[in-house]
């Protein structure tokens, strides 16, 4: 896949890394909350589409704490893989999970960009994936240190995007019936003025 091709639901995985609270509380490169939300409306995307989803997590009985509570409750059926390495692909389980899938398109957010999402998403590139970074799903310890790991990811060959993108690029026409209910709906909580106004679009056509 290329840099141009655009992405379906059948050639792409997710991978969340350390979307813990203990990391959350180090960023400094965003606001806090947004970048949650964010990652929750990623999580709602590969849910809504039936996209494989990997998360990993770090020190969490330790430092990190478990997999933040409102990306459980959209993951409740997935075990987070708890690593000791920094880089997820050096961790024989979830390396092993995320090439289970058959998929050769990884799509990666999480915490911190410096280092746990920067360092699987080189390690993969340089294996031959092509792997999509959700930036304002990833968040760093400051503005200058985010954007410098998303650059060195660019230059390697990552094509950074955004949830909304990823959301659009799976959707890619509002008559598609089957998804279209429960993209509208991450769009509406997640989406920003984008949101208000399918709202308003709604209640123009059908008023209350």
């Amino acid at each position: 896949m290329t840099a141009t091709d655009l992405l379906t639901p059948d050639d792409c995985v997710v991978l969340l890394v350390d979307e813990q609270a203990g990391l959350a509380f180090a960023t400094g490169s965003g606001d806090r909350q947004q970048l949650r939300s964010n990652a929750i409306a990623l999580a709602r995307t590969a849910r809504a589409f039936d996209v494989p989803v990997i998360v990993s997590t770090s020190a969490s009985k330790v430092y990190s704490g478990p997999l933040m509570p409102p990306l459980r409750a959209v993951l409740p059926d997935l075990t987070p893989i708890e690593r000791r390495n920094m880089n997820v692909w050096e961790d024989e389980a979830a390396r092993g999970a995320l090439v289970a899938t058959g998929r050769k398109t990884i799509v990666v957010a999480g915490l911190l960009t410096e280092a746990c999402v920067s360092f699987p998403v080189l390690s993969a590139l340089a294996e031959g994936y092509a792997v999509r970074v959700v930036a304002d799903a990833c968040g760093g310890l400051t503005p200058e240190s985010h954007s410098a790991a998303l650059r060195r990811m660019e230059q390697a060959g990552a094509v950074l995007t955004s949830w909304l993108q990823f959301l659009l690029e799976l959707q890619r026409d509002w008559t598609r019936h089957d998804t279209y209910e429960a993209a509208r709906s991450i769009v509406v909580d997640h989406g920003g003025g984008y949101g208000i106004g399918l709202d308003y679009a709604r209640d123009m056509i059908h008023p209350a």
